[in-house]
């Protein structure tokens, strides 16, 4: 059985432990709400921005350089992941998402290149030595459209120089701060639906639609990378929450198993030490 003062030191051990995790969960349930609301703020835009280019394409007389749908013989992936743990299976869940995207829809291709925002990826690429093209870190502190813009610019011009013939974001989708869903993002060329699916409503254009697309196009580009970012942001603090609570929860249930054999140590050690006086006594007695 361990010592008393084994127990005891263990005890203070998890508190410490505790109180790290609870003040954890604090910064996240803080920093969630205004997370999760610009995540969710950014879908209605990004999804009428995407409705209008649909629109402008199906009526546009000649096609544009990113809706080019060209034989796919070279990919990029950029996957996001946070740049600390202690988020529960989060950033696991998305590397096996990109790993299985991988191999099972990027097979056939000649190659494949991935870039990473998030130090959790980088690290476990670079544990297993697979190459990688771009590593984006401190997500957290410099969130913001501008470093969007530019790593949106810079998959545009690869993507039109034929650097690459497909773009796709891998990111978690943040549902609730109990879900975030691991998913595959088509991002280059731009996806447009089945045909019949435009608005049967026509418009005026102006200066014409051919130029409203070179506009549009690469802002939907940015939007789509910004988006996949917030809901990253989100969807790591929603993961992290849960997961500091859990481990705050299992603390308390640890400290209260210890402090029960804590005192039963001190009981049988306070028995131990009266079965000795008295025995002492008895033994004086009959001395």
């Amino acid at each position: 059985m361990a010592t008393l003062q084994a127990i005891k030191k263990r005890i203070a051990s998890v508190k410490n432990t505790e109180q790290i995790t609870r003040a954890m969960y604090m910064v996240s349930v803080a920093k969630l709400r205004r997370a999760q609301m610009a995540a969710e703020n950014s879908r209605p835009y990004g999804e009428a921005l995407s409705a209008t280019i649909v629109d402008l394409a199906a009526r546009a007389a000649t096609g544009h350089p990113l809706l080019e749908q060209r034989p796919i013989k070279k990919a990029e992936i950029v996957l996001f992941t946070s740049d600390r743990g202690l988020c529960g299976g989060y950033n696991a869940n998305l590397i096996r998402t990109a790993e299985r995207f991988m191999r099972e829809s990027c097979a056939g291709y000649e190659q494949v290149e991935i870039s990473v925002v998030g130090k959790r990826a980088a690290d476990y690429l670079k544990r297993r030595r697979i190459p990688v093209r771009k590593v984006t870190t401190n997500l957290m502190r410099t969130l913001n459209y501008e470093l969007a813009r530019s790593i949106a610019d810079e998959l545009t011009a690869r993507f039109l120089a034929g650097e690459v013939d497909a773009v796709f974001l891998v990111h978690a989708v943040f549902r609730s701060a109990l879900s975030q869903k691991p998913t595959v993002v088509p991002l280059l060329p731009f996806q447009l639906p089945a045909e019949g699916e435009a608005s049967l409503i026509d418009y005026i254009y102006e200066p014409g639609v051919k130029e409203i697309l070179d506009a549009l196009l690469p802002r939907q580009v940015r939007t789509q990378v910004f988006r996949a970012m917030l809901e990253a942001v989100a969807s790591e603090h929603g993961a992290r929450m849960t997961a500091m609570d859990s481990a705050s929860t299992n603390a308390a249930d640890m400290i209260d198993r210890l402090t029960l054999q804590f005192n039963r140590a001190r009981q049988a050690a306070i028995t131990k030490e009266l079965m000795e006086i008295i025995g002492g006594a008895e033994a004086l007695k009959k001395g």
